[in-house]
């Protein structure tokens, strides 16, 4: 079997096969084919610690992503999934965006031999202002397409195909298709003029990844690969918004996993097993029929494939460590309840530059984002609370199941060997951090980064 890995940037579950109004169609046609995980998280929600836990199956704390790899953090890469592939026996090749080494959109530098790509597949980047980048996204998309026509039998493939959207900047234009008026932002987000078009721009960034996918799942149909594929869509976290994005509630840690494997008993169905992104790679194994390295830490989503009603987990659990600022949470959630531990006792109000600029953001920061609270311990139930906005902490109804969820969380970090367990994360001389008053995440002030000591 081949492998084929589709991702896109920031998208959470805002598409149409997870119930969204989103111009999505070929994804959506892709979920009918496949197993659609409705309940999937990811371990952490900032770009480079999700997909590094993604890809090697392990903890940010574990596998050393406890930040962004453009602002020096970085991994073991022998454990990564491509490295494992190609030791498999299979031919790994990158094209468009990877966030597990360096600064994604340098692509002249070829992260993607550091991470243990055997081709790069990938168009520069030079020429395409951010706020066009979706434009290269379809060029990449028909690289791929070419790839996989042109591609000789024998040796098997991994193919990893990363887009830019939904990432911001969003392109500029919003789509003809896409109304306006009645782009409602998902919650958290209110609705109001300078949100609604915010949301229009990143259902045009959506519609782009949609056509991407498209370009690139016809051409492995047309190439005759599409019954010898494993095929798995994901994005990184939820969109790049305030209480999203960096954020351990569902719409920062919840995201889309569509998977389908040839012959599957469940493609076509969904499944709302509790499942983590860390439990993607063994499940891989399984499916690939290769023996699972012994440093994993998921569990194999392989009863699901066969029995969408199965259930593989009791929890899930989700951390932040560093985006732009350090803002140590972690985090366990079962299927009804969610306990949030916010670590940085020094800093409990918001970290403005852990949320992206946009006009959302601006939206926010015009009302008092920047000093609005952070509990030290949250509880949620999320039967009646789907916003996670009432905290039962303090409600002696729920203090059994605060304590349950407490020490959860507790033997799971005692476990992994988590850092917080011995203090606060120090620093390193390699790693570029905002303070945890910075407004913006891309600012050049040199009074805005922590230096040693602090």
């Amino acid at each position: 079997m081949n492998l084929l890995y589709l991702h896109t940037h920031d998208s959470g579950r805002v598409l149409s096969p997870f119930g969204a109004k989103v111009p999505t169609p070929n994804l959506e046609q892709f979920s009918r084919s496949a197993l659609t995980f409705q309940n999937c998280y990811c371990v952490g929600p900032t770009c480079s610690p999700s997909r590094a836990a993604l890809l090697t199956g392990r903890y940010p704390h574990q596998n050393g992503m406890l930040g962004l790899a453009q602002r020096g953090f970085s991994i073991d890469y022998t454990q990564h999934l491509t490295q494992f592939l190609g030791r498999s026996g299979y031919h790994t090749a990158l094209c468009g965006i990877q966030h597990e080494s360096g600064w994604y959109l340098d692509t002249q530098k070829s992260h993607g031999q550091v991470i243990g790509y055997d081709e790069e597949l990938t168009l520069p980047t030079e020429g395409y202002p951010k706020e066009e980048l979706h434009h290269w996204d379809m060029e990449n998309a028909q690289i791929v397409a070419r790839w996989l026509k042109e591609r000789k039998g024998g040796q098997p493939f991994f193919l990893s195909y990363g887009m830019h959207c939904t990432h911001r900047p969003f392109p500029v234009e919003v789509d003809p298709s896409v109304n306006e008026n009645a782009a409602v932002p998902p919650a958290p987000i209110p609705n109001a003029p300078e949100t609604r078009h915010d949301f229009a721009q990143y259902l045009t960034s959506a519609k782009w990844a949609d056509d991407c996918i498209g370009v690139v799942l016809n051409a492995l149909r047309e190439a005759g690969l599409e019954e010898d594929t494993v095929v798995f869509y994901t994005t990184d976290h939820g969109l790049a918004n305030p209480y999203t994005k960096c954020t351990l509630f569902d719409s920062g840690i919840g995201v889309a996993l569509i998977l389908r494997v040839p012959g599957a008993k469940g493609n076509g169905q969904v499944s709302d097993s509790l499942v983590s992104h860390l439990d993607v790679f063994p499940t891989l194994c399984d499916v690939l029929g290769l023996p699972k390295p012994g440093y994993l830490e998921g569990v194999s989503l392989l009863p699901c494939l066969e029995d969408p009603k199965a259930e593989v987990r009791e929890a899930v659990f989700a951390q932040v460590n560093f985006h732009t600022s350090y803002e140590p949470i972690r985090c366990i959630r079962t299927k009804r309840y969610k306990y949030i531990r916010y670590f940085d006792d020094s800093h409990l109000t918001t970290n403005p530059s852990n949320t992206d600029e946009s006009p959302t953001k601006a939206y926010f920061s015009q009302r008092g984002f920047e000093a609005m609270p952070k509990p030290r311990e949250a509880l949620y139930d999320l039967v009646y609370d789907t916003g996670e906005r009432s905290n039962l902490i303090g409600d002696p109804e729920y203090a059994a199941v605060a304590e349950e969820l407490r020490r959860r969380l507790k033997e799971e970090m005692e476990r992994t060997d988590d850092p917080l367990l011995h203090g606060p994360i120090p620093v390193r001389p390699a790693w570029k951090v905002n303070k945890p008053d910075c407004q913006k995440a891309s600012s050049k002030d040199p009074n805005d980064y922590v230096s040693l000591g602090e």
